[in-house]
């Protein structure tokens, strides 16, 4: 397994206090201390602060997540859940990392990438 490369100089942020309502794609890395209502898809790594809100599915390579999130999320890698993360939806990661506190509702499906394939096909159909 390959692991991909991030540019951690490009970091995008959605700062506290700030909404945003509508389909976000980034490249790097993507970080979210306000609100987003609307799908994620970030080539890099997705970092959720314990203020931060998403309430749409979520696209990305690896994940921390401190805040909300309400929707699906795909991993390609690993998935680490903090102690104030609230995720409300399905999970396909190929690694998880759940600290105690944390909560989850939904299913948690880890395998190959071949799954990981089949969740983002998945997802781009409901998309369309």
């Amino acid at each position: 397994m390959s692991k991909s490369v991030v540019d951690e100089s490009k970091i995008s942020t959605i700062a506290l206090g700030a909404e945003i309502v509508g389909e976000i794609t980034a490249s790097g890395s993507f970080r979210v201390e306000g609100k987003i209502k609307g799908n994620v898809t970030i080539s890099g790594k997705l970092v959720v602060v314990d203020t931060g809100v998403i309430e749409g599915d979520v696209t990305c390579n690896s994940a921390l997540v401190s805040g909300k999130l309400d929707g699906k999320i795909i991993v390609e890698e690993l998935l680490q859940l903090n102690p104030t993360a609230r995720i409300h939806g399905d999970i396909v990661t190929s690694k998880i990392k759940i600290e105690e506190g944390a909560i989850f509702t939904g299913t948690c499906n880890m395998d190959t990438k071949e799954l990981l394939s089949q969740a983002n096909q998945t997802t781009q159909y409901q998309q369309q």
